[in-house]
């Protein structure tokens, strides 16, 4: 949860810095935003796909000491 939390206030950042610099036209600085946008997005939604979907390891052996 803290590492989503994290990486999605990141990409909030570098999104705001790309508005920012987009506007200001400073392209270099745009360019560098942008791509550390993009890094900080596929990274919050890879721990937020595995704050979802749950291990299989955990459902089987909930699942068996409940049969037992």
């Amino acid at each position: 949860m803290k590492s989503h939390k994290y990486w999605s206030l990141g990409a909030l950042f570098c999104m705001l810095g790309c508005i920012y610099s987009g506007i200001k036209k400073s392209m270099t600085a745009h360019k560098y935003f942008a791509y550390s946008s993009l890094l900080c997005m596929g990274m919050s939604i890879y721990s937020g796909h595995k704050l979802v979907s749950p291990k299989k390891k955990k459902i089987t052996e909930s699942n068996n000491s409940e049969n037992s």
